[in-house]
């Protein structure tokens, strides 16, 4: 398992107290395994696919314990509690985000794009059945 994610035991034991354990029915997935899963599928770009099933089970209940945690508020209550531990984290991740466009899109060859104002439409010509919002902007005293 050198090549996927794994919780060490210590983190593990920080973590197992802060899962739910109000559940009903049958008996959950292991959760290690699945938890595990799960942050696999987000260092992968939250691709499921990408979890061997051999090592972290069927990716359909990675994502549904992902879904179902995420709206009953599991996860911030996790990270808050996490976060709140004294001292120096071993590992600290920062996320940013790189767009690429084409030279155009910014304006480089052939100059910027001609904005257009939404003022002259407002005092333009009003149609057979004006807006609502045309006449507020019209009258407003912003």
């Amino acid at each position: 398992m050198a090549d996927f994610f794994w919780f060490s035991d210590d983190q593990w034991a920080r973590i197992e107290p802060l899962l739910p354990n109000d559940t009903r029915g049958m008996p959950r997935v292991d959760d290690r395994r699945v938890l595990s899963g799960i942050v696999q599928a987000l260092k992968s770009g939250g691709r499921w696919g990408d979890c061997p099933e051999h090592v972290y089970g069927p990716k359909k209940t990675l994502y549904n314990r992902f879904r179902r945690w995420a709206e009953r508020g599991v996860w911030e209550r996790i990270f808050a509690q996490l976060a709140g531990v004294d001292g120096v984290p071993e590992r600290l991740f920062i996320d940013s985000s790189c767009i690429k466009v084409h030279r155009t899109a910014g304006g480089a060859k052939g100059g910027p794009w001609l904005m257009v104002s939404a003022s002259p439409k407002v005092a333009g010509t009003p149609n057979s059945t004006p807006s609502a919002t045309r006449r507020a902007a019209r009258t407003s005293s912003c």
